[in-house]
């Protein structure tokens, strides 16, 4: 088993991803998530490994606070739309692009990291345990790990709405390999028994389109997108709302041990 590179689906990632309504919902609940976790960590530029970073929209954000940020990702293809998106924001000089796994980024880092973002990855890998391991290995005591997976439960709502009952009898099992459909959706409380494993804390959870990609039709006029982010901001960490979003944020935090306070 391997875990999966974009190279082959680069662009159309970007556009599907990225490019559309929900994209622009899941940005706006991550940064919230982000906003909220960035004043518990030191004062002062952050270092900041962004893990399978995609094309780094979130973490050229943060470079152009002024933090110093490494994105990783195995898709030559992903490195190169990274690089592009990093100097048309106008913040290469805070960012570096390394074209290794999640796993080997360990032996390329100089020292620990402050923060960890690893967004929509986790239902790509074959052995998230291991990945989450080597994360947690590369974060500075305190540090910050905010991981973000596609939701085996909101993936089961939606085709429970839609009526595909034949997919569920087969354990909602993947037909075809060249998708955006993710390889492995993760159960919420399997991925919080491997982050206890591995010896985070977990701080915070909340949703990511709670309710959007159920709704049978787009909202009257006057009540778009920025209605919808409204309404998603509102129920994202309120249960049971929160454990049926087709992605679930958790900010989870490597301890800080006595002997190193």
């Amino acid at each position: 088993m391997q875990d999966r590179n974009f190279d082959d689906l680069a662009k159309k990632f970007s556009k599907n991803i990225y490019g559309t309504t929900k994209g622009r919902i899941r940005q706006a609940i991550l940064w919230d998530e982000l906003n909220a976790l960035l004043p518990t960590l030191p004062e002062g530029p952050l270092q900041i490994l962004d893990a399978g970073g995609g094309i780094g929209q979130i973490s050229s954000g943060l470079a152009a606070q002024g933090h110093q940020v490494l994105l990783c990702d195995l898709s030559a293809e992903m490195l190169r739309l990274a690089q592009e998106h990093a100097q048309a924001e106008g913040v290469s000089q805070n960012m570096q692009f390394k074209q290794i796994s999640a796993q080997q980024v360990g032996e390329h880092l100089d020292k620990p990291v402050d923060l960890v973002l690893f967004h929509a990855v986790l239902e790509w890998v074959a052995e998230p345990e291991q990945v989450l391991k080597a994360l947690y290995n590369v974060l500075s005591p305190g540090g910050v790990l905010s991981l973000m997976f596609y939701n085996r439960h909101g993936l089961t709502l939606r085709n429970l709405t839609l009526g595909n009952f034949g997919y569920l009898r087969a354990d909602m099992a993947k037909r075809k390999k060249s998708t955006l459909s993710p390889d492995y959706p993760r159960d919420p409380v399997e991925v919080e028994g491997w982050l206890s494993a591995c010896g985070f804390v977990t701080e915070a959870r909340a949703g990511i389109r709670v309710f959007c990609d159920y709704m049978s039709e787009p909202p009257q006029r006057g009540e778009g997108t920025e209605a919808i982010i409204e309404m998603e901001r509102r129920y994202c960490r309120q249960e049971p709302f929160l454990s049926l979003g087709r992605y679930i944020h958790v900010t989870a935090r490597k301890p800080v041990k006595q002997d190193e306070l």
